[in-house]
């Protein structure tokens, strides 16, 4: 399949929606040979600081001389993005290749009356066949939505767990409280597996200690009130934590802190565990890790942040961001968002930080919120709000507006941003 058929293939399955359970997995992957069971996996899950811890541990297993596969999603730039080994994208010629023989599969399943597998559930089997085929030494595996039920816990050889901030989030799918969402994300715990969390507020740690003692995981929490030697700064930012003094990093946000200390715990458990990175290595891979569209700075004289604060939880980390890095300063917002989100209070988290608030259409999304409605919904509470027909007149119009010494700031759904940091050129 050449990549544009792949594309279009994938599209046509998006209509199948979330479809949480591993009876379609499992299937698909046994016609294939099970090619999960042939690796070794960093399983993460979490409601926010997936894809910032994830990259933090790859990068620097990567610097460690290790082999390293990652599966990602959302993702920013391109489609291939989502499945990498160091830091290269699966090619266009392995993604066509492996997903014919994926659909071929795919569609024996659904002629002999079995479901047909998801959009997800395709790209985490062709993941697997990719990572096999390149023989990757272990692969730093994101969970799509939860973990219990999530495609990506077919999964037996973990050989670490690391869970993230858990925060409400998905609540059809996962549950209506802290505490049942809690259990989802520590479904990928496997008997026996290393675990490492951050400290999560108490109902949710509660559950995964407990989860933790069920299944024999010895489990490492990552304490980030224990962090000194702090120095933030949007462009480089430097912590003492885990026997690593003036560890630097490259990411932005206060709360990058957070999950670089995360990232130091799994690093060592991993280094128990057969994965050994040397110190030096290891400041290596933190310095030179990227992940494009968490509190991104892509722009100065005005600066022009990019975010992608789609829920409650990543909302308040965000507007803490703005208050710490730019007090004072007038802020200018493009907001995007989808509308199956908790719009309402991420408006509610952020609006009084902005002058002006530009609203968008995320676009080629049927999941988008109309720029118009949300637009709407912002007018309950702040005054100066505008709904524009594209991206480009959002980024024309943001520029107008501000000033060398304001900010603006965009964020929302992950799926726009890319497009945007485009428009503005940063790459």
């Amino acid at each position: 399949m050449k990549e544009q058929e792949v594309l279009d293939y994938i599209e046509s399955l998006n209509g199948l929606g979330i479809v949480p359970g591993l009876d379609s997995i499992k299937e698909l992957c046994g016609r294939l040979g099970n090619p999960q069971d042939d690796l070794k996996f960093v399983h993460v899950a979490g409601t926010n600081g997936k894809g910032s811890v994830s990259a933090y541990i790859a990068t620097a297993l990567k610097c460690g001389g290790y082999r390293v596969g990652r599966y990602i999603s959302p993702t920013i730039f391109q489609y291939r993005e989502r499945i990498q080994v160091g830091d290269r994208c699966i090619t266009k010629e392995a993604l066509g290749r492996l997903m014919g023989q994926v659909k071929q599969v795919c569609d024996e399943m659904v002629a002999e009356g079995l479901h047909q597998p998801t959009a997800f559930e395709i790209e985490t089997a062709l993941g697997f066949l990719y990572f096999k085929e390149k023989r990757c030494d272990i692969v730093v595996l994101e969970t799509g939505m939860g973990g219990l039920l999530d495609a990506t816990n077919v999964v037996r050889n973990t050989i670490l767990a690391v869970l993230t901030s858990v925060s409400m989030d998905h609540m059809k799918f996962l549950g209506k409280t802290l505490g049942e969402i809690a259990a989802q994300k520590a479904g990928i715990l496997k008997a026996g597996c290393r675990a490492v969390s951050i400290r999560q507020e108490q109902d949710a740690m509660a559950v995964i200690e407990k989860r933790a003692a069920e299944l024999e995981c010895e489990l490492v929490v990552a304490d980030p009130s224990v962090i000194t030697g702090i120095k933030y700064g949007l462009e480089k930012q430097r912590l003492t934590y885990g026997g690593f003094a003036g560890l630097e990093i490259s990411l932005a946000g206060k709360y990058q802190v957070e999950n670089a200390c995360l990232a130091v715990e799994a690093l060592k458990v991993l280094g128990e565990c057969g994965f050994p990175v040397a110190e030096k290595k290891l400041r290596q891979g933190f310095l030179e890790t990227v992940w494009p569209g968490r509190f991104t700075p892509i722009g100065k004289k005005p600066y022009f942040i990019v975010d992608g604060a789609h829920n409650e939880d990543a909302a308040k980390r965000l507007a803490e961001s703005v208050e710490f890095y730019f007090t004072n300063k007038r802020i200018i917002y493009i907001m995007g968002v989808l509308k199956d989100k908790e719009y309402e209070k991420i408006i509610a988290l952020t609006h009084s930080l902005a002058d002006q608030i530009i609203t968008v259409t995320t676009p080629n999304n049927p999941r988008a919120m109309s720029a118009y409605e949300l637009a709407q919904a912002v007018a309950r509470v702040h005054r100066n709000v505008t709904a524009v027909d594209s991206l480009e007149e959002a980024v024309e119009m943001s520029r107008l507006l501000a000033g060398k010494d304001d900010v603006i700031i965009a964020f929302g759904s992950l799926s726009f941003l890319g497009r945007l940091m485009e428009i503005v050129e940063y790459r």
